[in-house]
């Protein structure tokens, strides 16, 4: 785990253990790092619950019930799919709580609506879905661990 994710995922870790609440992720462009800065903390079978990695569209729908209709109307990158992924892990798992990611990681696959380091959040609490934009620079590397990061903070934020 990198020394910027650690301290990320306690904190993550004792908001949701507070709660005794499990956290379940739906990764697409991260393939499964979020998931991974998670367990590589010992204990955190109390809360985090599973994780998906739906890089393909037919995962997203397989696994978590996306309409392929939603993904052909808006795109896998889109606030649509996120929100969708994210409901979807919920709806898939035995946790209150999710996030999911979506996004062009680079180097190529970018357009000019939807450049190279975009990323679409979408999380879920008890009782609300919330889904944010993100534009994050640099390389492949850097937009993934930059996901990653935003992801745990976020997640950590909205559960103060």
């Amino acid at each position: 785990m990198s020394t910027a994710t650690l301290p990320l995922a306690e904190q993550l870790a004792t908001r949701l253990l507070q709660r005794q609440w499990l956290l379940a992720t739906a990764e697409s462009c991260t393939g499964g790092l979020i998931a991974g800065a998670c367990t590589d903390l010992s204990g955190s079978s109390n809360w985090f619950e599973r994780g998906f990695v739906t890089y393909s569209n037919a995962a997203k729908t397989e696994l978590l019930g996306v309409p392929a209709a939603l993904i052909d109307t808006h795109g896998a990158v889109s606030e649509e799919v996120a929100h969708a992924m994210a409901t979807g892990a919920v709806q898939q798992s035995h946790a209150q709580v999710a996030v999911a990611v979506t996004g062009v990681a680079g180097p190529t696959g970018g357009t000019a609506d939807k450049p190279v380091g975009l990323v679409w959040f979408g999380f879920v609490l008890p009782g609300r879905v919330l889904t944010e934009r993100m534009n994050f620079t640099g390389d492949r590397a850097a937009v993934r661990a930059a996901t990653v990061r935003h992801a745990l903070q976020r997640l950590t934020e909205m559960l103060t």
